[in-house]
């Protein structure tokens, strides 16, 4: 399971991800995410992996995607700051946890 919850701030979209970023979720989120952007109004995009328990191949494609067109990323815990930091070619350093 995944929720995804969408924050929109003045020039900035943050997707919330929680759960399981694997299978038919990565779909799911993949399609939040192109529906968020649809307006073309080209927010800062970040992504707040700190609920998400699991991230498979496809999360990880996904996330490099997003990546790719300039996604920041919110990590905590030791794995997933970890893909964050081999997607992102950045040193595992630090924590976002709140």
């Amino acid at each position: 399971m995944l929720r995804i919850t969408i924050h929109n701030r003045a020039g900035e979209m943050t997707l919330q991800l929680e759960g399981r970023l694997v299978g038919p979720w990565v779909r799911e989120a993949e399609g939040c995410w192109q529906r968020a952007l649809a307006d073309g109004s080209k927010p800062a995009l970040r992504l707040d992996l700190t609920g998400v328990t699991m991230i498979d191949a496809a999360g990880k494609t996904l996330l490099a995607a997003a990546h790719a067109q300039g996604a920041e990323f919110i990590a905590c815990g030791c794995l997933t700051r970890a893909i964050v930091a081999e997607l992102t070619k950045t040193e595992n350093s630090g924590s976002d946890c709140r």
